[in-house]
C-alpha cells in the first residue's frame, strides 16, 4: 500500500509580478531627466501535465508545496524585469484536482486535458515612466506587481479503464487480470488481497481490444468507508462496464448470491451511477464444482440477473474455460456503449474566484463613530504600497478608489460631501 498513493493534498502557489519601478534619467548633459522606471516582470503560473509514465500519487508525500517564482521588478532605463518561471506539476492521467474545502473540481486531467493552467501569475506592476504627465512630470510612485494566488488542493486518481472487476476479496479478480490481459498483479491470500488497482491490456483476435482494472476487493460498509473501500471505489467511476467477479464454489464459506447483493448494495452506497452502470457477472471457481457449469447455483444466479439483462458467464480462472465467450462479450458492451470517456466538469474556477476574493472591498456607515468605513485587501494592499502623506500620493490614491468602484460603492451606501471615511487608522474627509 505504502508504493501506492491515489489522493493526496497539496499546496500551490502562483508568482507574484514584479513591482514597478521608481527612477528618474541620469545623463551627464540632461539636467532633469524624465521618468524611465520599468515595469515588473510577470510571475509564474502553476500548470498541471500528465505524465503518462506516472500510475501513482506516491512522490506527492514527499512534497506537498509548489511555487512558482515571483516576476523580478522593473529596473532602471526602462527595463522590464524578468518574468518569473512557470511551476509545472506532472500527474498521472485521469488525476482530478479539487479545491480542498469544497470538493469542487478544478481541472479533470483526463481524455484531451494533457495541461492545464490552474494558477495564473500575478501581472507585473507599471513603472513610473507611465505616470508622467503635463502636470505631474515626475511621478515619484509605479505600480506594485499584482499578488500571487495559493490554493489547498485535494489530487484524487480515478483510475482510467474500460472494463473493472469487482467482488469480494479472494474471489479470483487479480489471478482473472493475470490470465486475461499483460498486468502480472501480485496475489496473496488475505482480507484485501490487492492492495493497489492494477490496469491489463485485453487483446481480442478479431475484436477491439479494452483496457480492464482489477479494483481491490470490497467489504461490507466500503461506500461508508470501512476498511479501505472508499479509497478503491473512485477507481470505478470510469469504468464504462463492470464484471462482476463471483466465488460460486463458496471456498470463504460465503453464499454466492449475497455476495453478488452486497456488492450491488455498496456500488449503489457509494452512488446510484455506479450501480447503474453495465454488468456481467463472471462465476468463477466451478472447476471446485462437481457439477462444473451447470451447477445449481450457476442456475439460480441467472434465473435472478439475467432476467434484468445482466449475463452470467460461468468460468474458472484456474483452467481458463468460458473467459474467452465473457471477454467478447464485454468487448461487444464497450462498442455499444462508445467510447466517449468520463470527464468531470469544471466546478471551481480559481482565476475568477480567487481575483475576486483578493480585490475584495467592503463599506459600512459606524453609526457609534459617525464615519464610514471601508475595509478589504485591496484597500489595505495599496495603502501599504502609496505614500498618502504627500500631495501626489494622495492624489493616486483618490484616483484608484474611484477606478475600482471604492468611492461609488461609499456613495450608495450614503456617503456626501464633508463626510469622514476611515480606511485602516487613516481618516479622510470626502469631497468629489
Amino acid at each position: 500500500m505504502a508504493d501506492f498513493v491515489d489522493k493526496v493534498k497539496i499546496h500551490i502557489r502562483s508568482g507574484k509580478g514584479g513591482d514597478g519601478h521608481v527612477s528618474f534619467r541620469r545623463e551627464k548633459y540632461v539636467a532633469n531627466g524624465g521618468p524611465d522606471g520599468g515595469d515588473g516582470g510577470k510571475g509564474g503560473d502553476v500548470i498541471f501535465a500528465v505524465d503518462e509514465g506516472i500510475n501513482t500519487l506516491s512522490d506527492f508525500h514527499h512534497n506537498a508545496k509548489y511555487r512558482a517564482e515571483d516576476g523580478e521588478n522593473g529596473k532602471a532605463k526602462r527595463c522590464t524585469g524578468k518574468s518569473g518561471a512557470d511551476k509545472v506539476i506532472k500527474v498521472p492521467a485521469g488525476t482530478l484536482i479539487r479545491e480542498y474545502e469544497s470538493g469542487q473540481v478544478i481541472a479533470d486531467m483526463s481524455g484531451e486535458n494533457k495541461r492545464v493552467t490552474v494558477l495564473t501569475g500575478g501581472r507585473g506592476g507599471s513603472g513610473n515612466m507611465h505616470y508622467a504627465t503635463a502636470v505631474m512630470q515626475a511621478p515619484k510612485y509605479a505600480q506594485p506587481g499584482k499578488d500571487a494566488k495559493e490554493l489547498d488542493v485535494l489530487l484524487e486518481l480515478k483510475m482510467i479503464a474500460d472494463a473493472g472487476l469487482v467482488g469480494f476479496p479472494n474471489v479470483g479478480k487479480s489471478t482473472f487480470l493475470s490470465r486475461v490481459s499483460n498486468a502480472k498483479p501480485k496475489v496473496a491470500n488475505y482480507h484485501f488481497t490487492t492492495l493497489s488497482p492494477s490496469l491489463g491490456v485485453v487483446d481480442l483476435e478479431d475484436d477491439p481490444g479494452f483496457v480492464l482494472a482489477d479494483i481491490p476487493g470490497l467489504i461490507e460498509g466500503a461506500a461508508e468507508g470501512l476498511g479501505l473501500g472508499h479509497d478503491f471505489l473512485r477507481h470505478i467511476d470510469r469504468c464504462r462496464v463492470l464484471i462482476h467477479v463471483v466465488d460460486v464454489a463458496g471456498t470463504e464459506g460465503r453464499d454466492p448470491l449475497q455476495d453478488i447483493e452486497k456488492i450491488n448494495a455498496e456500488l449503489s452506497r457509494y452512488h446510484a451511477d455506479t450501480a447503474n452502470k453495465r454488468q456481467v457477472i463472471a462465476a468463477n471457481k466451478i472447476d471446485l464444482l462437481p457439477e462444473g457449469e451447470h451447477a445449481d447455483i450457476i442456475t439460480e444466479i441467472r434465473k435472478r440477473y439475467e432476467a434484468a439483462g445482466v449475463k452470467v458467464f460461468p468460468v474458472s480462472t484456474l483452467t481458463g474455460q468460458g473467459l474467452k465467450a465473457l471477454l467478447y462479450e464485454v468487448s461487444g458492451m464497450l462498442q455499444e456503449i462508445g467510447k466517449e470517456p468520463v470527464v468531470y466538469a469544471q466546478e471551481f474556477f480559481p482565476e475568477t474566484m480567487l481575483t475576486k476574493e483578493a480585490e475584495a472591498f467592503t463599506v459600512s456607515y459606524d453609526r457609534k463613530q459617525g464615519e464610514y468605513v471601508a475595509e478589504g485587501p485591496l484597500i489595505d494592499k495599496m495603502l501599504g504600497y502609496t505614500n498618502i502623506e504627500s500631495e501626489k500620493g494622495f492624489a493616486f490614491f483618490q484616483r484608484f478608489l474611484k477606478d475600482n468602484g471604492v468611492i461609488d460603492a461609499l456613495l450608495a451606501e450614503g456617503m456626501q460631501e464633508g463626510d469622514t471615511v476611515r480606511m485602516y487608522g487613516h481618516a479622510f474627509e470626502y469631497y468629489p
